[in-house]
């Protein structure tokens, strides 16, 4: 296929982001950044004082796969919890900004809202640093408690109208194994796909079509060590596919790109887009997942998928803090892509 060809190809999925609805049942994590600048050294104990210059709270976790996808144009039907607390206040907040449904968002009672708080220091003309991280997080619900009952049936609702499911399990309760077991009882997602990121237990899930971890998460799911061996990695997802029943796989690998692997089909290996210097990881995963599940929704292969979601991938990680891609931005990397296929 020629450059030109294949340019127009991936442009024309990113254009028809617009035309599908991708539904996220996640873990919502409210991602807070304290910025302070540097005054002393505290007589305290050996620690710096900072002077308290600003603060942010952004959609972290599912949150940050739901604010990708409303970024890149795909209309996008979040499901998932926060408490009754600041966090899932400012939380949705961010949401309707943005002009996102909140309908399918349920106010927990007795629920905490998942809050990592970064506080990043700093001198005067220089660069932000991060010194501390505080996690807050929920105590689990019970299975039977009404908030859960609710997601269900909010997810049975949105099922006639998506085209793709997005499941984002951070461990937090919203997203559990279980319950997208009884969310596919009745049957209501046969036909379209539904993408797993799952940070601790993704062997636990059923009936994912395709799943896009990193290298140390293959690893810790199949206890072993892939290093720089392209034949334990090829290995490894063939693995994952056969154990999980997976269409299809994306491991990403940080500055290695990522490899992409489907049934009856080699590994096609996807070296990173841009600079191989980043600036920030953060939420750079639901970054890779939230593109590659818009471009599945369009009903783009594999493998077309993988090559946007790397090429989203590698904006985002060229960003500071929690960050999303447009899909202006999106598409401005496909023609750049193409200009580096044609010089080849």
């Amino acid at each position: 296929m020629t450059a030109h060809k294949e340019t127009d190809r991936l442009r024309k999925v990113v254009e028809s982001f617009r035309d599908v609805s991708v539904m996220v049942v996640g873990d919502l994590v409210a991602d807070e950044f304290v910025y302070g600048e540097i005054t002393r050294v505290s007589r305290e104990a050996p620690v710096l004082i900072l002077k308290h210059r600003e603060r942010k709270v952004v959609p972290g976790g599912g949150g940050n796969a739901v604010m990708n996808l409303a970024d890149l144009k795909v209309n996008v039907l979040p499901v998932g919890m926060v408490g009754n607390d600041e966090s899932g206040r400012l939380l949705m907040e961010c949401l309707r900004q943005k002009r996102i449904s909140t309908s399918g968002i349920v106010k927990a009672k007795g629920y905490t809202t998942p809050t990592k708080t970064r506080i990043l220091a700093y001198m005067p003309h220089a660069s932000r640093q991060q010194v501390v991280r505080v996690d807050r997080e929920p105590e689990a619900l019970a299975e039977n408690h009404t908030a859960l009952r609710e997601l269900v049936a909010t997810t049975r609702q949105y099922s006639k109208v998506a085209d793709a499911v997005l499941v984002s399990d951070y461990g937090y309760g919203a997203a559990a194994p279980r319950l997208l077991t009884l969310i596919r009882q009745k049957g209501d997602f046969e036909g379209i796909p539904i993408t797993l990121d799952s940070r601790y237990r993704m062997l636990e899930y059923a009936g994912i079509t395709a799943a896009t971890p990193n290298e140390p998460e293959v690893e810790e799911a199949l206890k072993m060590k892939i290093g720089n061996d392209p034949m334990r990695l090829a290995d490894a997802g063939q693995q994952l596919m056969k154990l999980m029943k997976l269409d299809s796989l994306v491991i990403t690998r940080g500055s290695d790109g990522m490899v992409a692997f489907q049934r009856r089909k080699q590994p096609v290996v996807i070296p990173i887009f841009g600079s191989d210097q980043v600036t920030d990881v953060t939420g750079a995963g639901d970054t890779v997942i939230a593109t590659f599940t818009a471009a599945l929704a369009t009903g783009a292969d594999t493998e077309t998928a993988a090559r946007l979601a790397n090429l989203a991938g590698g904006i985002v990680v060229m960003k500071r803090g929690t960050a999303t891609v447009s899909q202006k931005e999106l598409l401005q990397a496909v023609e750049e892509y193409g200009k580096t296929l044609a010089a080849h």
